[in-house]
Order: C-alpha cells, then structure tokens, then sequence
C-alpha cells in the first residue's frame, strides 16, 4: 500500500469519526447555542454539571463498592484443578484454560465497572433532590409529630430515601455478583459449613447481610418520617393506627435490625451459627407481626367501631396541613345577603359591571372567529383568552386570541420545503372582541382584527407578527435570499412581504453552524441549499409550552397561556406552579401533588422569543430554593412592566384545584368534616346537551363593599346532592390585590337558585323553551351559553347567551339572552331589552315573562328573529332552486312552512 492510499484511508476515517462526533453531539450544540440565545445558558450549565456529577458520584461508588467486594472475593477462590485428569469441571477447565490470578483481577475490574454502568440510572433526575437537599428553605412552621420543619419532608427527606436505594441496591448486587463467582469456584466452601468456624465466603456474605440488616435499620426510621404520609384510614397522613401501631413497630423493628446486624457480624467469626438463623427469622417475625398482621387488625377491630374518637385529633392535623398546602387558610370569608330588592336604579350605578356582562361562550366564539377573522385556510386561532384593557376613560373587558400560522394547513401544492422554512415563517395578528356586545346580526363587535391590522379602539399593536406561539411548531429560517410572506394583500392574489428583524435565533453565518443544525434535525438541505446567507439565522423550540419546559422543567405549567397586547408589542402570559407531594398530612389531588403555589408569571415575547420568569410569590419556599440552584433565574415581580402587571390574571386551573378541596375543607370543625354535614360540590350547569361542572369563569363586577368594579374570577358551589346555591369563590386581579382569595357564604336560613336550577326553569318556562324549540329544528341548532352567576350590589342576576348555528354555515349567531332575577326570568333579543323587561316593565306593573307564565302578547324581539329565520329559509330555497336541486327546494319550503305554523300559535292572540 502507497502512502496516497493511506492518506486516503486515514482522511476517510478522520472525516467519518468528526461526522460520527458532529451527530452525537449535535443535540448538545444546538441547545448550547440555543440556551445562549435566550440567555438562560447558565441553568444548562448547572443542570448539566450537577446531573454528570451525581451521575459520576453514582458510578464511582457503586464501582468501588463492588471491587473492593470482588477483590476480597478473590481471595477466598479456590483457583487449583486436579493434575491428570481428563474429565474436568466447568470451574477446572476454566481456571486451567483462562484464570489467573492477574487475569481474575482485571476481570473483576471489568465486572465492577459494568455493575457501575448498569446501576448507574439509579441517579437518573435525582440531581435536583441533592441540589434541593444543599440549598434547603424551611417553610416556617412543623409537623405534630416529629415537629421537624415541613421543609424536611419536603427537600431532605426525599434525598434520605435515595441514598437507602443506593445502599439497598448496592448490598444486593455485591451479594449477587460475589454469590456468583463463589458459586462458580468455591460452591463448598460457600455451602458447607467447617466445624468450628465459617469459611471466608460465609464470612464475606455474613458481612454483607449485617450491613444490609443495618441499611434495613435506617430505612426503618425513614419509614416513621414518611408516615405523616400515610394513605391509610379515613384521610392522608398518619393516624391512630399509624401512631400507636406503625411507629412504635419501626421503632423496635430498627432496634430488632440492628441487633441481628451485630448478633450476625460477630458469629461470623464465632461457631455459633444458630444465633445468626435465630436473629434473620425474629426479625422476619417481627415485621410480618408489625407490619403486616397488627396494623390492619387494630384498624379493624379497634379503630373503626369507634373511628372518630380515635382520629379526631389526628383528623385536624389533615384539616389544617391541607389548608395551608393549598393556601385555602388564607381565603378571607364574608357574608353574602342574596337580596331581592335590586332597582332600575341600583343598576343605574352598576354600569361597569353591566357593559361587561360576557354575553360570548369561548367555545361558539372560536367557531365564529375561525369563520369570520382567519381569512385565510392557513391560519388558525387555537383559543379565546379573557382579559381587560382600558379603551379611552373605559374600562372594559375582551375576548381575544392570535392569529397563528398553521403550516400543516398550506395547501398540498404549497408544501415545499422553501415554503415551509423560509416563506411562511409567521402568524400575524390577533381579534379581538368586546365581550358583552353583538352587532344587529348576532356576531361579535370586532375592536381589532383583520389583514392588515387595525383597531376601532386605538389599540396599538407596533408588531404583529407571530414567530413564537402555540401553534408554533418546527423551526425556521430567516434572512435568506428571497423575503418572507407577511400577509395576503386584499388586492387580488398579491401578498405583503417582510423580513425578521427580531432577536430570536442561532445565526447560521458558518459551515459548522450549518453543519450541527443539518444532524440536529436531520435535514441535509440546512447544508446544500442556495437560499441560505450569512445573514440567515435558525429559529427552533418556537411552541412556547416546549420553549419553557426547555429552560425551566422543574416547574409545572398552565395549560392556557393567554395573549396580551402592551406598548404595541404581543406577548403570551404563563402561570407557573411549584408543586409537591412531600407535604405532611395534606390531602393529594387527582393529579398526584398535595401542595400548590402559583408562584412565577411567564412572558414570553411573540415577536423576539425572549422569556422572563417573573416570582409573583417570593414566601413560596419551593419557588426560593429553586432561585438558589439558578441564580439570576427570577426576577422580582416589581422588574415587569407596569404595562404588563395590569393584564395579570388568577390562573382558572389553580382556582379549580382549590375549588375541589374547599368543597370539603371549607369545614375546619373535624366532627362536621367527618360526618360531611356541610360537604359542597362546584356547581352545574348545561354545555350543549351535557350537564357538565362549571369552570371558572372571568368577570367585571364590583364586590360587596369596594367603590370599583374589578377583574375577578369566580366560580360558585351547591351543597353536595341539592342543586342551590351555597357560596361563591372570587379571587382578585387588579393591582395590590391580586391573588386575594374571597369566598361569600349565604345565609343558611334561605335558599337560592343554584345554575343547574336556573336551568330546569329556563326549559320550563313555555314562552322560552317553545321559542328554543322552534329554532332547535332541521338544518339549526341553539346552543346554551355560559350561565353566568353575577353578584350585583347584594343580589344575584343570572344570564345565560343562547346561539343559534346553522349546520351548514356552522356560524353562530347570538339570538337571545336569557336574564333571572329572584322569581323573575326573561328571555329578549339584547341583554338591556331583559333587564329592561325584569326591572322597568315588570316594577312597573306590566307583567315579565315568569317562569310558568306563557307571554301575554308578542315579544317584538322574539318575533323578529323568528321572521328573520324564515327569510334565510325562503332565500336559502330560492338558491337551491337556481341551482336544480329540487329536493334541498322541497326541504326548505317544508321547513319554512312548519316555521310559518309555528308562528302562527305562538304569536296570534
């Protein structure tokens, strides 16, 4: 071979060996160089840091505790064959073909250090719990058994537990691998017993069965710790049998391990082995009588013939720990009168809250903004967010969303990858929506929205375009050659062009760059494409949920980020939760934890793609320990904007989470909470055809005993098994008072119509339900809004939306709104004409639509819309009729005619 081949052959393997390493490695650059980008770099360094450190510290120490194992186990081998003979053993043959003494060695080496790897996964995430361990913060307050500082259960004794798993596992793998190799060449000396004394082997595994015994020991103290966790009995954490029973038997059980561990230890020098069986089967004795056998029984025959007595004191140990894990013990509780003396001129000064009354549902307005603001098929609203802003003097509450850009919705022809890369990079926009108002044809009232963008409210939106959001997928390139489509211009097929000029991306101003990223998502053409320059930068983990989880996954997140427009820009907020299931005593959710704190607010920008951890919450010790493993990670909630602090909002899935466990722990009083005499449930109502339970829900309103209406989210309860209503839950957003909690109780002396009862009056009210009727025919369908139950000065008000929606246009149209008061309810065509109705016609003595009471003559709304639905049926059929088909003309004219009947009774005297 000439030396042009072998310069050939070692550039060959050079080449391949950079590629192999350049593919390993590529995730790892790409989110080096990602980190970099959003500047949260050092939280990639500290995870991966200690991550390898505990992971190497694993390694290291289950490989030294195996060798050291192994090498004593060498010499203990009986390494001789029998000279001459022809039909050796396995262990013979072995030995006289392979082992040496050095080579048994080296072997050893070998099996420690895959031993090593192989339990190695053990340390798999548990960096954080050493971490948490290191930089523990106490929570200020103890438990009643140990009274240790709940920080303990939280951050200390989690990592107890994983070093008695590593002790454990390391014990029962030395005890396997030694076993084996005595096993292979030294079975009699293992299993036979010399007279007088054991054989090194017994004595090697004697050994390790006191340390095990000993491990057993601790892990038994780490047993007691852990019952202010126990499942079992009548409610979470440790109870009668737990205390009286469970923790005195770990007690002696630590003391009958450790005594075995020495009574076995010092026989195995001895020629006492009956003392060594003797202590292995008491201590097995004792845990089938302690642990298994006594516990079960005593709760059986002791505790439950009179449950209460026994547990009460330990009952309000759960009560009080589940209150303070769930900051319900902070919920300040008022009384709610739930009058019936409401005036036209109460409402008069209730203005703020009237205009604000949410006449639209999200779920028939996301259909409406699909139909009427994506303009295009490539775009995509995911959901309607609720928010206020100030328009003017005014200050009103919205429902918007943005406009993204689907890319798996270009059509087939428009799927390249040019396209997909560099062309269609971005959403552009948003609609949005006063919440209480509806133009004269039953759509929404549109303050911004539209290509291009514009507002009727002077709502500023500088940049609208979306390269961050939550539709946001696979990642793009910009600065190439051509520029990027911006958004379809209204002139012909023509389109407006733009060019990224924010902040977000890697640059791929180098080969290399081009190189990782090409490996990193398996796209060569990130390496052969003409439309790259050096100006072109790579935008990837666009989805904001990914972009978070990337940088901070140690929290957990809302699942409903929400839009906020602010000093022209678009931003998406994120609540974030510190959430455990380590505290004592607290009564865990479905969803695994026991404690939950909304502790830190993100915002992340729609155009640039920077994300801001904001601490709303700095008394939250999970939220503090975590700013002590990542400095600089939190800022304080005074950094954020003021422009941005008016849009913060109580997330609705914490308040449905706390909702759950008020429903049972609003009662403090054990002997109550015990029998559930005053157990609530969240209150009902109908979605569509279901009867479903009511989510929170955002409102304008102003509370007993402020002068201003407010942003809150309120959500109200029933007493378990009866429909009325006991109590609303109101958390505040505005300003200072954020995050107060309020809960108003009504006097018990009385009963007030809950949502689900409101309901059943709605359908038998016969004026309404023969109108809902009438339009729920063929080719339509009504639709129950929200029934929103809305605190006005002392008094409820009801309100319910009703849609109508053509199975054709799949457009819906908001027709009527249904307003209760008191004994009161009404249905018209605005959400004035039933106030109107309820508390002008009716205090004037012209009687309202009451529940049970057919209208007196024709309600002129009603009628309207009734001959506006045979307009649409008469023009629908005259175009079916144009068209030739005679069949969808019969159809219409046959529901026209039934429609014209209907009329005819309902309206004619």
């Amino acid at each position: 071979m000439n030396i042009l081949n072998r310069i050939r052959i070692i550039l060959v393997v050079v080449i391949f060996t950079v590629l192999a390493i350049t593919y390993l490695a590529s995730h790892f650059l790409a989110d080096w160089y990602w980190f970099g980008e959003v500047g949260y770099r050092q939280v990639l360094i500290a995870s991966l840091f200690s991550d390898w450190g505990v992971r190497l510290g694993v390694i290291t120490f289950f490989f030294l505790f195996f060798c050291l194992n192994l090498l004593f186990t060498c010499k203990g081998l009986d390494l001789s064959v029998s000279p001459g003979r022809e039909n050796w053993t396995l262990k013979e043959y072995l030995v006289d073909r392979f082992v040496t003494k050095r080579r048994l060695s080296i072997l050893f080496l070998i099996v420690s250090f895959a031993g090593a790897l192989l339990f190695s996964p053990l340390a798999a995430g548990k960096w954080l719990v050493i971490q948490q361990y290191i930089r523990a913060t106490d929570f200020g307050f103890t438990d009643p058994l140990f009274t240790r500082d709940v920080g303990f259960y939280v951050f200390k004794l989690p990592f107890y537990s994983f070093l008695y798993t590593l002790l454990v596992t390391a014990l029962v793998g030395a005890t396997l691998v030694t076993g084996f190799f005595y096993l292979l060449f030294n079975p009699g000396e293992l299993l036979g017993f010399r007279k007088g004394r054991f054989a090194r082997p017994q004595i090697h595994f004697a050994t390790l069965v006191a340390l095990f015994l000993l491990v057993q020991a601790w892990g038994f103290r780490l047993r007691a710790f852990d019952l202010v966790r126990s499942p079992r009995g009548l409610f979470f954490g440790a109870g009668y049998t737990d205390i009286h029973i469970l923790l005195p038997g770990y007690n002696i059980l630590a003391g009958v391990a450790l005594a075995c561990a020495i009574i076995i230890f010092f026989n195995a020098f001895r020629r006492s082995f009956k003392l060594v069986g003797l202590g292995v089967l008491t201590f097995a004795a004792a845990y089938f009588f302690l642990v298994v056998f006594l516990p079960p029984v005593v709760q059986k025959f002791q505790v439950e013939p009179n449950e209460f007595a026994r547990e009460e004191a330990y009952l309000r140990f759960n009560i009080d720990f589940t209150r303070r894990a769930y900051n319900l013990d902070k919920i300040a509780v008022q009384e709610f009168p739930a009058l019936t003396n409401l005036t036209a001129a109460d409402l008069e000064k209730e203005k703020a809250t009237l205009e604000n009354i949410r006449l639209w549902d999200y779920r028939p307005l996301q259909q409406t903004y699909s139909q009427l603001q994506e303009i295009r098929s490539y775009y995509s609203f995911k959901d309607i967010d609720v928010d206020r802003y100030i328009f003017g003097d005014s200050r009103r509450q919205v429902m918007l969303s943005a406009r993204e850009l689907e890319q798996d919705k270009l059509p087939d022809r428009a799927r390249t990858w040019i396209n997909e890369k560099m062309r269609y990079t971005h959403g552009y926009g948003l609609a949005m929506n006063l919440a209480s108002t509806v133009t004269p044809g039953g759509q929404p009232e549109f303050i911004a929205g539209d290509l291009p963008y514009r507002s009727t409210v002077g709502l500023q939106v500088n940049e609208p375009r979306i390269y961050y959001g939550e539709l946001t997928g696979d990642y793009i390139i910009t600065g190439g050659r051509s520029a990027e489509f911006d958004y379809p211009s209204s002139e012909g097929d023509n389109f407006i062009e733009t060019r990224y000029t924010g902040k977000g991306g890697v640059p791929l101003n180098s080969y290399w760059h081009r190189l990782i990223f090409a490996f990193r998502f398996n796209d060569y053409r990130l390496l052969m494409s003409k439309e790259l320059t050096p100006e072109s930068k790579i935008l990837y983990y666009r989805n904001i949920m990914e972009r978070v989880h990337k940088i901070m996954p140690y929290l957990q997140y809302d699942a409903d980020p929400y839009l906020v427009v602010a000093d022209g820009r678009m931003y998406w907020f994120l609540d974030a939760y510190t959430v455990t299931n380590m505290y004592p005593y607290s009564e865990p959710v479905e969803e695994g934890f026991n404690y939950i704190r909304n502790a830190v607010k993100v915002v992340i920008d729609a155009y640039n793609g920077t994300v801001d951890y904001y601490l709303v919450d700095p008394g939250d010790p999970l939220a503090r320990t975590l700013g002590k493993i990542f400095p600089g990670l939190f800022k304080p909630l005074a950094a954020m904007p003021e422009s941005l602090k008016q849009h913060l909002r109580y997330p609705g899935e914490l308040m449905a989470i706390q909702a759950r466990m008020l429903a049972g722990y609003h009662m403090d009083n054990p002997m109550f909470f015990y029998n559930k005499e005053d157990a609530w449930n969240i209150a009902e109502e109908m979605v569509g055809a279901e009867r479903k339970t009511m989510e929170p829900y955002y409102t304008m309103l102003r509370l007993p005993g402020e002068q201003e209406a407010e942003f809150i989210l309120m959500l109200p309860f029933t007493p378990a098994r009866r429909a009325n209503m006991i109590a609303w839950l109101a958390a505040r957003n505005d300003g200072p008072n954020y995050g107060q909690l309020l809960l108003y109780k009504f006097p018990k002396n009385s009963s007030i119509y809950g949502p689900m009862q409101i309901e059943a009056r709605i359908d038998q009210e016969p004026g309404i339900s023969q109108q809902l009727t009438l339009w729920d025919q063929h080719g339509s369908q009504v639709i129950r809004g929200n029934l929103l139950v809305l605190p006005i000065k002392e008094s409820l008000l009801y309100v319910e939306p009703i849609f109508l929606q053509s199975q054709e246009s799949k457009l819906p149209e908001l027709r009527q709104v249904v307003v209760a008061y008191g004994e009161k309810i009404v249905m018209a065509g605005t959400l004035a004409g039933a106030l109107h109705t309820i508390f002008v016609d009716g205090a004037e003595g012209t009687p309202p639509v009451e529940a049970g009471t057919p209208p007196v003559s024709p309600a002129p709304d009603q009628l309207a819309a009734a001959l506006q639905e045979a307009n649409r049926l008469y023009a629908e059929a005259q175009e079916r009729l144009k068209q030739g088909d005679w069949a969808g003309y019969g159809d219409n004219i046959e529901k026209l005619g039934r429609l014209l009947q209907q009329i005819q009774q309902i309206y004619t005297p």
